[in-house]
């Protein structure tokens, strides 16, 4: 079903994972995408592969330039979104004896700070019937080890949810969330863990997940595709789980 019919959408960090996955379910619902990520390269490989409803900008959520001049480069492709999902993360981990600020300032500045100014940058192309979609994590649930910076700016991003709705309501213009669980991709590439500390991790989580697996980018994507369309057309401030049960599901 095109339930996203000649819809304009803006991706960030849309070259793997869930961004690229979701690029990909809203173009097969029926919009156009531009997609963001920091890398010319593999920006325009992941543009081809998605084919001629797709565009890129190269655009870093961590550096406050980018993000700026995010609005006048997205201009320069359409005139209006009507969708936005605001997805480019990444996490560093650490015990809290060895947080430092670079460390908390890396983290904040691409999921807190790129966050909310990729929205206020944005929004100025939205109108009435647009919607945001953010992505916030189970950890705001959770108290992982070696997380505390990277919960707490998560934790930031569900607030956020719920303020800028407060903020953009009398635009018509709605903002909810998606809550990913546990997730095959290449997100811990971009992380401070090694592969072995990856693996151990995903290892102790793997049982504990009811479903007995971990999702594909794309069973997230087609809950963003969900929120981003007039089928979520009364949902405001929400956020939605994808996470197999964990944690709130325990099987004996």
């Amino acid at each position: 079903m095109k339930t996203l019919e000649n819809k304009k959408a803006l991706v960030t960090g849309g070259t793997s994972g869930i961004g690229k996955a979701t690029a990909k379910d809203f173009i097969e619902k029926g919009a156009q995408v531009i997609i963001t990520g920091r890398h010319q390269d593999s920006l325009m490989a992941v543009v081809e592969e998605l084919g001629s409803n797709a565009k890129g900008i190269v655009s870093d959520a961590g550096h406050m330039e980018d993000i700026m001049e995010l609005q006048a480069k997205t201009r320069e492709i359409w005139n209006n979104i009507d969708v936005l999902f605001v997805n480019a993360g990444f996490g560093k981990y650490a015990p809290i004896e060895f947080v430092d600020e670079e460390l908390f300032s890396d983290v904040f500045n691409v999921l807190v700070k790129g966050t909310l100014f990729t929205v206020q940058q944005i929004l100025p192309l939205m109108g009435e019937g647009g919607s945001i979609v953010l992505n916030t994590s189970i950890v705001t649930e959770v108290g992982f080890q070696n997380s505390t910076v990277y919960s707490a700016a998560k934790a930031a991003v569900q607030s956020l949810v719920k303020t800028i709705a407060a903020d953009i309501a009398p635009r018509k213009i709605r903002i909810n969330a998606v809550s990913p669980g546990p997730i095959s991709t290449n997100y811990f590439d971009r992380s401070n863990l090694t592969p072995e500390d990856a693996e151990k991790l995903a290892g102790t989580v793997l049982p504990e997940i009811p479903l007995g697996r971990f999702a594909q980018p794309s069973e997230v994507a087609k809950v963003v595709s969900f929120l981003a369309s007039r089928d979520a057309s009364f949902m405001h401030g929400a956020e939605i789980s994808v996470d197999g049960g964990y944690p709130k599901v325990k099987v004996q």
